[in-house]
Order: structure tokens, then C-alpha cells, then sequence
């Protein structure tokens, strides 16, 4: 399948590492042009180091919102153009809610939500002058359902998935379409402590009908696709890939 991405301009956050390095290393191997944010420098570096091609390296903290503000002008001014953008930048600190101080919701909320949010408005301005454009946003399958002690997580992860379906109905009319995917367990540092348990690992593996956790470039094809013209016409989605989990009620 030609997913017809040749010297298109992505930004993809999150980028050094887990999940958002997957999507960025699938973009750039169907010919995509990358700005890669993250707070990593040095892994950042190492990236493109690696693909240098396809690979720049854009160092940003996600609670600076004049930062991520910058990105997609960062972008058109690296490559030319911008036609695709991953939100894919979280963090999921676990606890009892109860326990957890009011700070954790506030830095949760900012960088799972108005980060990505405000990348994507000013992200917008371009592409609805050019009349096309492509948001991919990571969720989680704990939006959909909601964790316990991943109670601020949760409820980020539900704010975006709201996010992308209202954004998707404005912007439609602009032939920008904005998706989301939602992960379930995969094999990333996210899930360091997890792997590193045998027995907290057994019982995750036991959660998910598959018998796996997810590998991290199982999530390209879905990015690459929703990041092509064969998906045109799909806008407001929520692509869920968790080895049949969330179907398990």
C-alpha cells in the first residue's frame, strides 16, 4: 500500500523515545520530513543523528506553551510546509488521587491537554490556508475507560479524545481531519516498572486477551495511514489498538 507521503512535513512530540519515536521512525520511512520534539536532548540528537534525512531535532518543554506554540512556524521554516502533526507527548504519573498533590493534575492537564491543544490550533492556521492538513492524537485506552490510580491520566486522556472529536467537526470544512488513537499496553519505558516485575507483568499480560503487550511499531501503519490521503475522509475517529483489552468489560 502507497501511503503517498513523500516530502510531506510532520511534527511529531514525544518524539525520543516509546511511541512517538515509532511513528516518527514509520513517517520517515514512507518519506516524511520530521521535526521531532521532545525534552530529551541528547536522545534527540541521537535520532537524527540516525536518520539525518528524515530527522530534526527540536528540543521543547510541553508546559512551555510559547514553545509548543512555535513548533508548526519551527517546521514550515526547517522544511517549507507542514502538513501533519502527532500529538503524542504525555505523562502518566500513578497514585492515589486522594494522596496526590493538587500540582500533578495541573502539570497532567498541561502537557496532555492544552499542549497538545494549542500545537494543534496554531498548527491549524497553516494547514487551513492550504486547505489540507492531518492532527493525530495519542490517547490512551484510560480515557476510554478510566484507571484507577491513573485518575488524572484518565481524565486527560478523556479531554483529548473530546478534543479530537469537536475539533474534527470544525475543521472538516477546511480538509483537515483530526483522529485519535488509543493505545493499550505497550512495551515502552512508560511500562518500565511493569516489565520489570514478573508477576506485575503476568497480570498485566493476563488483562489482554491478545496474551501481549504491544509492540511500539505496531502503532506506525495506524499513524502513516491517518497521516495519508487514504484517510481523507476519515475525521473525528478514535482507533483503539490494545490487543482487544478494552473490549472486555
Amino acid at each position: 500500500m502507497n501511503f503517498d507521503l513523500e516530502n510531506k512535513v510532520a511534527i511529531v512530540t514525544g518524539a525520543s523515545r516509546g511511541l512517538g519515536m515509532a511513528a516518527a521512525r514509520s513517517l520517515a520511512a514512507e518519506g516524511c520530513k520530521i521535526l521531532a520534539a521532545a525534552r530529551s536532548v541528547e536522545d534527540l540528537q541521537n535520532f537524527e543523528s540516525e536518520l539525518p534525512d528524515s530527522i530534526r531535532a527540536c528540543p521543547c518543554d510541553m508546559t512551555d506553551i510559547d514553545a509548543v506554540r512555535s513548533l508548526p512556524a519551527r517546521a514550515v521554516e526547517e522544511f517549507g510546509r507542514l502538513d501533519i502533526v502527532v500529538n503524542n507527548a504525555g505523562i502518566a504519573p500513578a497514585g492515589l488521587f486522594l494522596d496526590q498533590d493538587d500540582r500533578i493534575w495541573d502539570e497532567v492537564f498541561a502537557i496532555n491537554v492544552t499542549a497538545p491543544a494549542m500545537l494543534a490550533k496554531e498548527a491549524a492556521r497553516i494547514m487551513v490556508r492550504q486547505g489540507s492538513g492531518k492532527i493525530i492524537n495519542i490517547a490512551s485506552t484510560s480515557g476510554i475507560l478510566g484507571k484507577r490510580y491513573l485518575v488524572a491520566y484518565s481524565s486527560s486522556k478523556g479531554a483529548v479524545l473530546q478534543f479530537t472529536k469537536a475539533l474534527a467537526g470544525e475543521l472538516a470544512r477546511d480538509g483537515i481531519q483530526v483522529n485519535a488513537i488509543a493505545p493499550g499496553a505497550f512495551v515502552t519505558d512508560a511500562q518500565q516498572a511493569v516489565l520489570e516485575s514478573p508477576d506485575l507483568l503476568a497480570r498485566r499480560i493476563a488483562k489482554i486477551p491478545s496474551k501481549r503487550m504491544g509492540d511500539s511499531i505496531e502503532i506506525g501503519p495506524m499513524v502513516c495511514y491517518l497521516a495519508s490521503p487514504l484517510s481523507d475522509f476519515v475525521t473525528g475517529g478514535v482507533f483503539v489498538i490494545d490487543g482487544g483489552e478494552s473490549s472486555q468489560l
